[in-house]
């Protein structure tokens, strides 16, 4: 905490608040931190033989993503190979079309269970 709370109190407050929000982000991520090591061992094991590309088309649809892919690549000794997997990247504004689709839902109800009930 940096000490604004001498020029106004009210900016205290607001830095509390901020490095509340910072701590359940940071929280987040930490959690996430066993899933994306086990994402990159899954990488780095289809590609230690033969390099496939098509593998790491997935992760690079996200930040993250790309950076595990860069983290793979440099483990791999294929960095320069980064510039080749950019053709995966889509555009924001298409991903954002494809993420937000209208889904249809649509239930089913046993009759049978109905009348047994």
């Amino acid at each position: 905490m940096l000490p604004f709370y001498k020029i106004n109190k009210y900016i205290f407050i607001v830095q509390i608040i901020i490095t509340f929000c910072l701590f359940i982000l940071a929280a987040k991520l930490f959690c996430a931190w066993e899933d994306k090591k086990k994402k990159r061992q899954v990488l780095l094991g289809k590609n230690r033989d033969v390099f496939r590309p098509d593998t790491f088309e997935v992760f690079m649809q996200a930040p993250c993503g790309r950076l595990i892919v860069q983290s793979v690549l440099s483990e791999l000794c294929k960095s320069g190979e980064y510039k080749n997997l950019l053709k995966f990247k889509k555009p924001v504004l298409v991903a954002i079309k494809e993420n937000f689709k209208p889904v249809k839902t649509v239930v089913y109800i046993n009759e049978d269970a109905l009348i047994k009930s």
